[in-house]
């Protein structure tokens, strides 16, 4: 029983690694004449169309990243001011006086 199955599997190894060795054995001459390469549309309408479409996607992606550091920054920078626009907000509707103004304004900075 063991002796057959042995026999079995050497059969069906033997036979998986020489599969490819046929299709590999077969001569393939390319009959491609002027113009008739596989990819001759690529430089007609069909590239131009991936061309643009090409452009189109990253001047998206580089428009995004422009678009999304920009929005970063901003959000950065608003933090900072905030504190001073608040301060001036309070100052204004008289909830602190003209000296505690300019001492806060003296600790945020210019």
């Amino acid at each position: 029983m063991g002796a057959i199955r042995r026999a079995r599997w050497w059969l069906v190894g033997s036979g998986a690694a020489l599969a490819p060795a046929a299709a590999l054995a077969q001569e393939r001459v390319p009959d491609w004449g002027r113009g008739m390469h596989p990819m001759w549309w690529m430089w007609g309408a069909g590239g131009i169309v991936m061309m643009l479409f090409m452009l189109l996607f990253w001047g998206l992606v580089i428009a995004g990243l422009v678009v999304g550091i920009r929005w970063l920054v901003a959000q950065g920078r608003a933090s900072g001011d905030s504190a001073m626009q608040i301060l001036r907000e309070r100052y204004a509707r008289g909830d602190i006086s003209r000296e505690e103004f300019e001492a806060k304004r003296r600790d945020l900075g210019p």
